[in-house]
């Protein structure tokens, strides 16, 4: 008798041990698929994303700035379910350029002594005399938009794409550079933007149209209309209108920090090929009106010593963080003693 009670006993145990085990097997199976219904709806909603964006920009093209990148990558890596590690690395990124783009919007307000003459004083001695801007009109601009006015816009245009999407190269297969890149990008920012503030500097177009150099032609606006460009609505568009930040030049100093960068990290024989970016720009914007050549110099001059300094500027806001951290937990600690005392 006691053997078979033993016997149903163990039956018993098993019983319920096998249930205990299904339980949880069904609680893990159930947690698997409420995790995989979550994950697939988080693809499928970057999918939608990137839809909505391209069609929103076939549709109404416009200029690609940091804050509508940052939407569209975002959806982006949602399909690859890595869009909170990209908005841990490129969100600051983007952030701060954004503040650096309101800072420069203010420099209009805070010095309005804007500069004419000293650029083009600088490039006629380049020129022999003539403007470099102006000879490159008599040789290529007839009065109406040819295919090369539009190559160099579409590299007009990349001024903030290749920067971001050479931070996300950098981030994936050479992680250890990633943030001496960033801190490189904005330290010419805002080097460019005191700059701005000291010596707020017009472009070749603006110039010619208050009669002060000979007359040029803002290529960049036709070319603008021929594309169809649209000022799509975007916080970079509201915070960054400055048309006197012409010294340095920042599309030539973004197109040289890339260069700079592909050719430093990278040991492919393609590599060279980053050089295109920065000549198309040094070219194109003198060609377009937008800047003069010294404004180029000047930009490509800011991005080598930004690209050397960076490593010490990051050092530095790394000190200055953990000092911060230290003297914040000091505070926080005494703070509780304080109180402790008064109860």
């Amino acid at each position: 008798m006691s053997s078979v009670y033993s016997c149903l006993t163990r039956i018993e145990q098993g019983i319920y041990h096998n249930s205990l085990r299904l339980t949880v097997q069904l609680a893990v199976l159930q947690i698997t698929i409420v995790c995989m219904n979550r994950e697939r709806a988080f693809r499928l909603a970057g999918v939608a994303g990137v839809i909505v964006c391209l069609g929103i920009f076939l549709r109404e093209p416009s200029f690609p700035t940091p804050d509508k990148l940052v939407i569209f990558l975002t959806f982006v890596f949602m399909i690859f379910g890595q869009a909170r590690e990209l908005l841990k690395r490129l969100l600051p990124f983007a952030a701060l350029l954004l503040v650096y783009e309101s800072f420069r919007g203010v420099v209009p307000h805070l010095n309005s002594h804007v500069n004419y003459l000293w650029m083009p004083g600088i490039d006629r001695w380049f020129g022999a005399g003539e403007l470099p801007t102006s000879l490159l009109q008599q040789w290529w601009w007839h009065g109406q938009v040819q295919w090369y006015d539009f190559a160099f816009y579409i590299f007009y245009m990349l001024h903030f794409v290749l920067p971001f999407g050479l931070a996300l190269v950098i981030w994936k297969i050479r992680e250890k550079h990633y943030w001496r890149y960033i801190c490189s990008y904005l330290t010419v920012s805002f080097s460019g933007f005191l700059t701005f503030l000291a010596f707020p500097a017009a472009p070749p177009w603006m110039a010619s149209d208050k009669g002060l150099i000979e007359p040029i032609t803002r290529v960049s606006s036709d070319v603008w209309y021929a594309l169809g460009i649209h000022d799509f609505p975007s916080v970079y568009n509201k915070i960054s209108p400055n048309p006197v930040a012409a010294v340095p030049s920042l599309h030539a100093a973004y197109a040289t920090l890339f260069a700079l960068f592909a050719i430093s990290l990278f040991k492919t024989k393609w590599r060279y090929l980053s050089v295109i970016y920065p000549l198309m720009i040094y070219v194109g914007t003198t060609y377009q009106g937008e800047h003069y050549l010294i404004d180029e110099i000047l930009g490509a001059a800011y991005a080598v010593a930004a690209f050397y300094a960076a490593p010490y500027v990051l050092r530095a806001i790394l000190a200055i963080v953990a000092w911060s951290s230290v003297r914040w937990r000091a505070l926080t600690h005494r703070i509780t003693r304080i109180t402790e005392q008064v109860d």
